[in-house]
């Protein structure tokens, strides 16, 4: 008998091929060509999560791995597979199940702030050069400094703005900004804009808490996010959102020590998404979370078609690895193939660069740790089979499931507190009554001055049509000039101009 802190993946010759729970937070890795059973893979897996008491945290890209949060059905297929692996206590039964959606439509929205999101992440998902990455470091500089609270997107706006209107005064501490920089960062968020971040960027802000339940019978619950639009639409938002959520669990959580089962797992699909495009400085602080999150007691699972999307320094620290069929129809295919066989340890019993392209849906190539922390050879392997429906569920299970979640309603209706942009709206509108007060007190002073004028002087020269001329003229100048500067000031970061 299984004990609980094991999680079991398949069976090979009628043995079990299973890893220790205690070396689960050492990562992992799911890869294979399209329709080789990575799905499938996931939802076995994130099932023997569930049983073993780890929540856990999945991308569904497609839906189908939807099908966890209800029991699946016999069919002759699994009972084939069932009488080839031996599977002591396999029932068909559901998973405790929470479902998100940044668009709030199949689940629970999730929302971040501006502010957690940070310049690095946030640099990288805007694509800015490194100017313009310079001048957003400084605009959160900036709001740190001056007390602003950045939570959405028009607060980020309007704090460019005001970095514009003042820029010269700010650069003897926060150095050069130029309109390029920000008019380019702001043409950018209108991009972001368009691809649903306004949604993505605000309160209530998503809680780590509510990722890591487990149910009234000590089972982990697996919350799916659906990614379906995110990954096709704003690839980049999406990469932004699982580094963010990497980077607040690494932030938050407490040492962990070395638990028997990992307190969160993390599934990332489409994996080289995460890394595609990212200059220097993210990949080395995504390298070096990978490494040190797992002492926090997370394990990180890559989902991807190719193993060799990943850098070589994510590759190496990943533990359990499960290689479903590629296809080897260039020679850059068969240099990849090399390579994935030349990262398992070996096994005799056959060639392993030749097993790779052969296996059949629902069979995979998989690699565990020992208990010593040490990858064991290689075995070519049966999937097992999932407790749950394999496939998507409809509408009305999602609803239903939807409406016994713990967090109902938690995150559904928005927040709009006091921040950046209405600080700094206030700061214009106090602004704006000052130079109105000061306008109000020169024109008494003009009116005071004509009166003395008009009053019989001995001696005093009248002046002639000519010069009140030139000084009507000189007054009507000043006058406009201090409307525009009025506007210059309003107008830029609310609209009027």
């Amino acid at each position: 008998m299984m004990t609980p802190a094991m999680l079991t993946i398949g069976g090979a010759r009628s043995a079990l091929i299973a890893q220790s729970g205690r070396m689960c937070n050492r990562h992992g890795l799911v890869a294979g060509a399209t329709g080789t059973g990575k799905t499938v893979t996931l939802q076995t897996l994130a099932e023997g999560f569930s049983r073993m008491g780890t929540p856990v945290f999945a991308v569904d890209v497609k839906g189908d791995l939807s099908g966890i949060a209800v029991a699946g059905s016999p069919h002759p297929k699994i009972d084939e597979r069932l009488a080839k692996i031996p599977l002591p206590g396999y029932r068909q039964q559901p998973c405790p199940t929470l479902f998100w959606d940044m668009d709030g439509k199949n689940g629970s929205p999730v929302r971040t702030t501006i502010s957690e999101m940070g310049p690095l992440l946030l640099g990288n998902l805007l694509e800015l050069n490194d100017t313009q990455t310079g001048v957003l470091y400084a605009g959160f500089d900036l709001a740190d400094d001056q007390g602003l609270l950045l939570l959405d997107l028009k607060d980020l706006r309007a704090l460019l703005a005001w970095m514009g209107e003042n820029a010269g005064s700010l650069r003897s501490e926060y150095g050069n900004i130029t309109g390029a920089s920000l008019g380019a960062i702001q043409r950018r968020l209108l991009v972001l804009e368009e691809q649903g971040a306004e949604r993505f960027f605000g309160e209530p802000a998503l809680q780590l808490a509510d990722l890591m339940h487990t149910d009234f019978s000590g089972r982990g619950v697996v919350s799916l996010f659906d990614a379906g639009r995110l990954i096709h639409n704003a690839p980049r938002l999406y990469a932004a959102f699982l580094l963010w959520l990497l980077s607040e669990l690494f932030e938050q959580l407490p040492e962990a020590g070395d638990p028997p089962a990992p307190k969160l797992v993390l599934f990332f699909d489409e994996a080289h998404l995460l890394f595609s495009g990212a200059p220097k400085p993210l990949l080395d602080k995504i390298e070096q979370v990978v490494r040190l999150i797992r002492s926090k007691g997370v394990g990180v699972y890559f989902v991807t078609q190719n193993p060799m999307d990943l850098p070589d320094d994510v590759l190496g620290q990943l533990g359990l690895k499960v290689q479903h069929a590629l296809r080897a129809f260039t020679p850059k295919d068969q240099k990849s193939i090399r390579a994935v066989a030349a990262s398992f340890v070996t096994n005799p019993l056959f060639h392993t660069a030749d097993a790779v392209t052969t296996l059949g849906i629902g069979e995979a190539l998989v690699s565990v740790m020992g208990d010593d922390g040490r990858p064991q050879p290689v075995q070519q392997t049966l999937i097992a089979p999932p407790e749950g429906r394999i496939g998507p569920i409809s509408d009305d299970e999602r609803n239903a499931v939807m409406q016994r979640a713990p967090i109902r309603g938690r995150y559904d209706a928005t927040m709009d507190r006091q921040s950046a942009y209405e600080m700094l709206k206030q700061r214009a509108e106090t602004a704006q009554t000052a130079e109105t007060q000061r306008l109000k007190e020169l024109e008494a002073e003009k009116n005071q001055r004509q009166a003395q004028r008009r009053q019989p002087a001995g001696g005093r020269r009248r002046q002639t049509a000519g010069e009140a001329m030139i000084k009507s003229a000189a007054r009507s100048i000043g006058s406009t000039i201090g409307r525009q500067i009025i506007r210059g000031v309003l107008g830029s970061i609310f609209g009027k101009r």
